[in-house]
């Protein structure tokens, strides 16, 4: 399911006007599961959420992309993540056609300001580029792990829909090497990116450490909330 049915159900239930009496839940059946509650947001200023990350120096070897499986049908409901991204993001209702083929919408670059309604123009980004999560740890996780990241749907943040053009131009940098042209984007993007290496507890280097403080200090109120993802599993891929 979508952020944006999650959104759309929770604004579904505030509607519903409220009752002068609520009967007490009935105790639960025995064997019955218990509800699961979703785990509160950590929120941190942006530059208590840099301070968070761990230091580590990065390193490439053994990287090839395909370690990273992605654009999968996780829920098995006909859509990729790909294209979960695209209806989720899009302004306006998306046309949709068979096999979840996305072929209108109205969807924001918010690093290069540009508004888009054809979605062959735009790449879905991964927010914490895969190469890096691999220099910043994820060469230590399961395959498992890896795939969960790469089609993470379960946080806003970890994936957006961008120009093609400036999703390229970033390519597998890190915020030392590479800001959107948007200077405007820039207190966000940073915001974004601390907020999925903490999610998915990766690594920052010096120089990728240096240039978020650097952003932090013109940043004024920005803030960074996430929740971090299901089972830090660490085990050898």
């Amino acid at each position: 399911m979508t952020m944006s049915v999650l959104r759309g159900l929770a604004v579904a239930f505030l509607a519903l006007p409220a009752l002068t009496a609520t009967p007490a839940p009935a105790a639960p059946t025995s064997g019955a599961p218990a509800a699961v509650l979703a785990p509160e947001p950590h929120r941190l200023s942006l530059a208590d959420a840099v301070g968070r990350l761990p230091d580590a120096v990065e390193a490439r070897e053994g990287y090839v992309r395909t370690a990273f499986k992605h654009w999968v049908d996780a829920d098995r409901d006909g859509c990729t993540t790909r294209a979960e991204v695209l209806i989720d993001e899009s302004r306006t209702k998306p046309v949709i056609e068979a096999k979840c083929k996305v072929t209108r919408g109205t969807w924001y670059s918010y690093y290069d300001g540009t508004t888009l309604t054809d979605p062959k123009g735009l790449d879905i980004d991964h927010m914490v580029p895969l190469a890096e999560a691999w220099d910043s740890g994820a060469s230590q996780w399961s395959p498992k792990r890896r795939e969960a990241y790469a089609n993470d749907l379960n946080a806003e943040r970890s994936l957006v829909a961008v120009t093609a053009k400036s999703n390229r131009s970033k390519a597998d940098q890190d915020p030392a090497q590479w800001l959107p042209p948007l200077a405007d984007a820039r207190c966000t993007y940073a915001a974004d990116w601390t907020a999925t290496k903490l999610r998915w507890a990766l690594s920052a280097d010096r120089a990728e450490r240096a240039a978020l403080t650097d952003l932090a200090r013109g940043c004024g109120h920005q803030d960074v909330e996430y929740v971090p993802a299901a089972g830090q599993d660490t085990s050898s891929a």
